[in-house]
């Protein structure tokens, strides 16, 4: 959490600087409107989306565009549905879908106590027409997850704490942005795109088990870096504006196509969002977002995942939750800053109603970086 605290400081001190300075054509001030000291046109701070909605916005033909963004997301705790259970609780009272498995008790016997998920995105658009915009996102993930293990087959005697750590490159994917609609007011465009299977599914780490021995195995899907299959991503974005007032609604979802080498395929995910925002000045804007999601369980097993601990029970994944997101989006102006933004995100949960036992989310939150060329 340290690191995040001090990449988020550092980050967010360069916002100050873009009061003097924001993005491309697709944001130009329509003619008539007061320009820049230097005669350029105001660009908006609020041209995009909230930084945490991705595939949001179209470019012009011939137009690039890069971006880096950096999320963290902190869990901790476990709930059964929309209830709160405490680690005592799931290993005394759940059952283990392993037992009679050699050396798996009746009951988990492991209980995850919180984690950390920390990702780098990097991103690039390019538009070949004005209805037409490429969009390719590579992914770097940071997870790390906090255990405690109680001896024997029953009881609560804890015997000891672990934790298991994985990092590597996540899944990639490549998409198109298809424009249907723009009078100058309202925007409408399809998305249409596919997850390549770049993550690994096969990570492993050191535990410790309820015997006192501490095996190295394969460790559960959630410490897993991608999904091994293809997947489609399809999905519809509105987006409105009308002076300093902003508005839109994304649609989007994540569709396996196959289970993958090890047997198994992630639960498909639904999800639906929609936004305001408010431009103080061209060159800051703030927005509030409500964003929910529904997520299926997994479908079949991996064999090399067993143990008694709610991770490795593809039951135990998936369901539906809302949260409510605060943003600030800044836009540089003009010099070297015209054609940057810098954007924040914070997500609180609304409502949770997990497949569980399962971890739940305490908050993530986005920065994000963009330049327009």
């Amino acid at each position: 959490m340290y690191k995040s605290v001090v990449r988020g400081a550092a980050i967010a001190a360069l916002c100050l600087s873009f009061a003097g300075g924001a993005l491309a054509h697709e944001d130009e001030a329509e003619a008539g409107m007061v320009l820049n000291a230097d005669g350029t046109a105001p660009i908006n701070a609020d041209g995009h989306a909230p930084i945490g909605v991705m595939g949001d916005h179209m470019h012009k033909a011939g137009e690039w565009m890069l971006s880096y963004r950096y999320m963290y997301m902190s869990m901790e705790g476990n709930r059964i549905g929309t209830d709160g259970v405490s680690p005592q609780t799931i290993a005394t009272t759940v059952p283990n879908r392993f037992f009679g498995t050699p050396g798996q008790p009746p009951t988990l016997r492991i209980v995850p106590l919180d984690m950390r998920m920390e990702m780098h995105m990097l991103g690039g658009m390019y538009a070949p027409t004005d209805w037409l915009t490429l969009m390719v996102m590579a992914n770097y993930i940071e997870k790390d997850m906090d255990h405690v293990t109680f001896a024997g087959a029953a009881g609560t005697t804890e015997l000891g704490n672990f934790t298991t750590n994985t990092s590597g490159f996540g899944d990639t994917s490549v998409s198109g942005l298809i424009g249907l609609y723009d009078d100058g007011i309202h925007h409408v465009h399809l998305n249409a795109g596919l997850s390549l299977p770049t993550g690994s599914i096969e990570e492993t780490g050191q535990i410790l088990a309820p015997n006192g021995t501490r095996p190295t195995v394969r460790l559960p899907y959630a410490m897993q870096l991608g999904s091994g299959t293809y997947d489609l991503l399809p999905g519809l974005t509105y987006t409105g504006k009308s002076g300093q007032i902003g508005w839109g609604a994304q649609y989007t979802g994540v569709i396996r196509l196959d289970d993958n080498s090890q047997g198994y395929s992630l639960g498909d995910i639904h999800r639906l969002t929609g936004w305001a925002s408010y431009q103080w000045e061209p060159w800051i804007s703030n927005s509030i977002r409500l964003a929910g999601q529904t997520m299926d369980s997994i479908d079949g097993i991996d064999p090399n995942i067993v143990g008694p601990v709610q991770t490795a029970n593809p039951d135990f994944y998936g369901g539906d939750t809302v949260e409510l997101l605060f943003g600030v989006n800044f836009a540089g102006q003009r010099g070297w800053l015209r054609g940057q933004r810098l954007a924040f995100e914070i997500g609180l949960p609304l409502y949770r109603d997990l497949n569980g036992p399962q971890m739940e989310t305490d908050y993530q939150f986005t920065l994000g970086y963009q330049v327009a060329f």
